[in-house]
C-alpha cells in the first residue's frame, strides 16, 4: 500500500449552484460528478457522524486536483461569517497555482473575485495573494517562480 497523493478538499455551502459556477467560470474547473441523497442514508450518516443527513454534492476537477461541494438540507447547518478570519480553526484556505499571479489576479478581479490585496511584482521565489469565494472561503492565488523551489510542480515526486 502507498499514499498516492492529495485528492480533494470538500466545502459545505448554502448555495451549491452559485459556488459551482464561481469555480467553473473563474478558475476553469470542470464538473465531473453529482450526487444527491435524502434522509435515511444510514451509511453516509455513519461516515459523517451526523443523523438524518440529506444533501447535494458536486465534484469539480482541474488537472489532477478536485474540489467537492456539499449543500446540506438536513441537518440545518450553522451560518458562517462571510469574512471568517483565517486564524480561526478550520479550513484556512485552498490554493490555486498560476503562472503569473499579477496578471491572473487582474483577470479574476475583473470577473468579480474579491482580493485581499493585489500581488506585488517581485523576483521572490513565491508570489501571490489571498481572495474570497462567494461564501467567504479563502483562496490563495500562488505563483511559484523558482523552478528549483521545493513546492514547484516540476519537483514533485509521485508515490507508486
Amino acid at each position: 500500500m502507498a499514499i498516492l497523493g492529495f485528492h480533494h478538499v470538500a466545502i459545505s455551502t448554502p448555495d451549491i449552484d452559485r459556488l459551482t459556477s464561481f469555480y467553473c467560470d473563474l478558475f476553469g474547473f470542470e464538473r465531473v460528478f453529482d450526487l444527491e441523497w435524502g434522509i435515511g442514508a444510514d451509511g453516509i450518516d455513519q461516515m459523517m457522524a451526523l443523523k438524518d443527513t440529506a444533501a447535494r454534492a458536486v465534484m469539480l476537477r482541474t488537472g489532477n486536483s478536485f474540489i467537492e461541494f456539499f449543500e446540506f438540507s438536513s441537518p440545518a447547518p450553522a451560518p458562517q461569517h462571510v469574512d471568517r478570519p483565517v486564524n480561526n480553526h478550520g479550513l484556512t484556505h485552498i490554493c490555486i497555482a498560476v503562472d503569473d499571479a499579477p496578471a491572473e489576479c487582474a483577470r479574476l478581479e475583473a470577473l468579480g473575485l474579491r482580493l485581499h490585496c493585489r500581488p506585488a511584482a517581485s523576483d521572490a521565489p513565491l508570489g501571490g495573494t489571498y481572495a474570497r469565494d462567494p461564501d467567504g472561503n479563502v483562496i490563495e492565488i500562488l505563483e511559484v517562480r523558482a523552478d528549483d523551489h521545493p513546492i514547484h510542480f516540476a519537483n514533485r515526486k509521485l508515490a507508486v
